[in-house]
């Protein structure tokens, strides 16, 4: 009740400012926390319509009772079709949604002039991200005197760093998008306590679930240390429990806040209880292949779904020529989604070399022994270094091409904001 107490004061206290901070897809709220954002007349509660929101934002909903009722006869989850189902969906989303952003920046007209305009954050960064992980991971040890595996291991724990902050930034995102939805876009408390939320519940709570269900990728090089050697089971046990009375609480005060407001809406409210729902999953499920496979459909899903309605509801009449040929595809948000889950399909076992274990590879039951070679050939470094690049690159284009503070972006996008 004191962290309770505590995030009150500071929606009440706090003065509203702008925190720059790095975007995902759904973070288009800061145009409706902006003065010369258009008025909303007419609050539309659904970002396209409720059956569109359930498919691709508040899949949880459903997904979690779905999973818990296919891996319910079996201690091992991924031996049951959870797998299966968790193959048929990440095929077409998991590389689709890295590329989504690429994809709004260099293949859609509405973003052409971002290229000239916006060029650091378009052109030069991600060119130097590409360099830099390559740099690393393909110097030779007398210029880097470091051994390769040393030096995956640095990078992969940066990554995760940079994808829980993230994962709960989208969080936030789609909380403002929804309250912008219900007109209540100069609501500053609400839009701080969506921070907390995000943050804490999104972000610092799953950070602890992961660490303490051993999934974090090579936690005994760094997180292990941090939480010491001393760490008994009951011990963890009963921090699983309190974090879930926490999550818990600060998530019946942000429904309590929701309802009590001039205008509660039901998308708001669905998309906290998806959270929370996924965050106790991680914290109290046996087996964390359950948070996995909803942690990560929900984040790709929202990301491919954002991406198609930006890209269908963009202007279609400038831009390079080859951007204008694309536009019979950028017109119509079923043909983005599939053209990206496509590209998610053959990325597969190319983007897998750094993702994933052998274990875990999904590659395989597609390309076979192709997939099983790229993973033992002599391209691994580069795949290594290809694979940190795009997923770096991927955070940066969505803060840049979801950057709704500036006007160009907000014209680019608009589909996604009427």
């Amino acid at each position: 009740m004191q962290l309770a107490s505590q995030l009150l004061l500071a929606m009440q206290h706090m003065h509203p400012r702008s925190i720059a901070s790095p975007q995902t897809h759904a973070q288009v709220a800061a145009v409706s926390d902006r003065a010369d954002a258009p008025p909303c007349s007419a609050p539309v509660r659904w970002i396209k319509s409720p059956t569109w929101d359930l498919v691709w934002i508040l899949n949880t909903l459903w997904l979690a009772p779905l999973v818990l009722l296919l891996g319910w006869s079996d201690d091992d989850i991924r031996a049951t079709s959870v797998d299966t189902l968790f193959f048929v969906l990440a095929v077409p989303l998991w590389f689709g949604h890295r590329v989504a952003s690429a994809w709004l920046a260099y293949a859609t007209p509405a973003y052409h002039a971002l290229l000239a305009t916006q060029r650091l954050r378009f052109v030069v960064a991600p060119l130097a991200i590409t360099v830099a992980c390559f740099a690393v991971l393909l110097a030779p040890e007398s210029v880097l005197p470091m051994p390769l595996a040393e030096r995956v291991v640095w990078l992969a724990i940066l990554d995760y760093l940079l994808v829980s902050y993230h994962f709960a930034a989208q969080h936030f995102g789609l909380l403002s998008l929804y309250r912008a939805r219900a007109g209540r876009v100069s609501d500053a408390g609400a839009r701080r306590l969506d921070r907390w939320f995000a943050l804490l519940v999104g972000g610092g709570f799953v950070v602890l679930a992961n660490a303490l269900a051993g999934s974090i990728a090579f936690q005994d090089r760094w997180i292990d240390p941090l939480l010491g050697a001393g760490v008994s089971d009951k011990f963890a046990r009963a921090l699983c429990y309190g974090s879930s009375v926490i999550v818990v609480i600060v998530t019946a005060l942000v429904l309590r806040l929701e309802l009590r407001s001039q205008r509660p809406t039901l998308p708001r409210i669905a998309y906290v209880l998806g959270v929370s729902t996924m965050v106790l999953l991680g914290l109290l499920a046996l087996d964390p292949f359950v948070f996995i496979v909803l942690w990560s459909v929900q984040h790709w899903s929202a990301a491919m779904g954002l991406t198609s309605l930006a890209a269908s509801g963009g202007s279609q009449a400038h831009g390079a020529h080859w951007q204008r040929l694309l536009a019979p595809i950028n017109r119509r948000g079923w043909a983005v989604l599939l053209v990206l889950a496509i590209v998610s399909t053959l990325l597969l076992p190319v983007l897998e070399v750094e993702a994933v274990s052998d274990e875990y590879a999904f590659a395989d039951r597609i390309f076979g022994q192709a997939a099983l070679w790229l993973r033992s050939s002599p391209f691994v470094p580069a795949l290594l270094a290809l694979g940190f690049a795009t997923s770096f690159i991927h955070y940066v284009l969505d803060r840049a091409a979801f950057r709704f503070s500036s006007p160009d972006v907000r014209q680019a996008a608009r589909g996604l904001l009427r």
